[in-house]
């Protein structure tokens, strides 16, 4: 977990208990939860987008695909 052990993580969060209160704390562990939520979410999405665009063929090869198949029909039909 970031590297971070027991007695780090102890330190830092009486740090935070002493800094901001009892009574902050809670609401501060809230909007923590809440941001590495959302960036979770934002890093599923990007994926899923990339995965996405990844698999699909880009125009240029759908383009030379084309041609080539254009290329190959005109070798095989007899000229008149």
């Amino acid at each position: 977990m970031f590297g971070i052990g027991v007695m780090e993580l102890t330190l830092i969060l009486i740090v935070a208990l002493v800094v901001f209160g009892p009574k902050r704390l809670p609401e501060i562990g809230k909007g923590v939860g809440q941001a590495i939520r959302e960036f979770r979410k934002a890093g599923q999405e990007f994926t899923s987008t990339l995965n996405e665009e990844a698999s699909r063929p880009s125009q240029l090869e759908n383009k030379s695909s084309e041609v080539s198949k254009e290329a190959s029909e005109s070798k095989n039909t007899p000229k008149a």
